[in-house]
């Protein structure tokens, strides 16, 4: 057991766990809760930590890239709902605003690195601002930005802050990271864009809706370990 997925979602879940026997992400377990009940003890032992899981991108980018499972790293992508432009944009009033729960956990295991990712719009409304100066005022070192999945040659923008945290302020020594091949993409990918009432085809979409471009994250994941590739 390397990894640790925390999703409070059902579906996802189940999803996750397929992938874990099927020995798609790093093996592991599944807390199917949300992340304010999870307690800092229940982390040890796990090299990985992907919060907020979905069906496990941030595991697949990293083993794509080559990157061990054992190697230690923690995850994110908090639910951006708070945030987004179709959403209330709340802000931290939003209860779905879970950073504070996250760092909660990053604050009492003090992992070596830390990424993590959220619409953009999250910057002007404060959410940056607060994980930087919560990580800085532990120790950690940030490195962030903004780009785009057509950055990649996805057929969509679906732009997206991305963030890295380096404990005490200096990088680590990275794993040697495998060559990406990048490769065209659909003009449109083979998805429904109406599930027609069937609960587990709205699953479906939800999932793939709420996931990461998996490509995406490997570049931004690439760029914080110093050794982008050429493509």
């Amino acid at each position: 057991m390397t990894a640790c997925y925390i999703e409070n979602d059902a579906f996802a879940c189940a999803w996750l766990r397929n992938l874990i026997a099927d020995g798609l992400i790093a093996p592991g377990e599944v807390f199917e809760r949300s992340i304010e009940d999870v307690r800092p003890d229940e982390l040890d032992g796990f090299a990985q930590v992907h919060a907020f899981a979905g069906y496990g991108g941030w595991s697949i980018a990293l083993q794509g890239l080559g990157i061990p499972d054992d190697f230690r790293v923690w995850t994110g992508s908090p639910p951006c709902q708070p945030w987004s432009e179709v959403g209330q944009r709340k802000g931290c009033a939003d209860e779905r605003h879970l950073w504070p729960a996250w760092f909660r956990l990053i604050r009492e295991r003090c992992p070596p690195v830390v990424f993590g990712e959220n619409v953009p719009e999250a910057v002007s409304l404060g959410w940056l601002d607060q994980i930087s100066a919560d990580l800085e005022a532990e120790g950690y070192a940030i490195g962030k930005g903004i780009f785009s999945a057509c950055a990649v040659e996805a057929p969509q923008e679906r732009e997206r802050l991305w963030f890295v945290a380096y404990a005490n302020g200096e990088p680590l020594e990275w794993p040697a990271i495998a060559r990406v091949e990048r490769h065209s993409w659909p003009a449109e990918p083979d998805v429904a864009r109406v599930a027609h009432g069937i609960a587990n085809q709205r699953n479906i979409v939800r999932a793939i809706g709420n996931g990461l471009v998996i490509p995406q994250a490997q570049a931004f994941i690439e760029a914080a370990f110093g050794a982008l590739t050429d493509v």
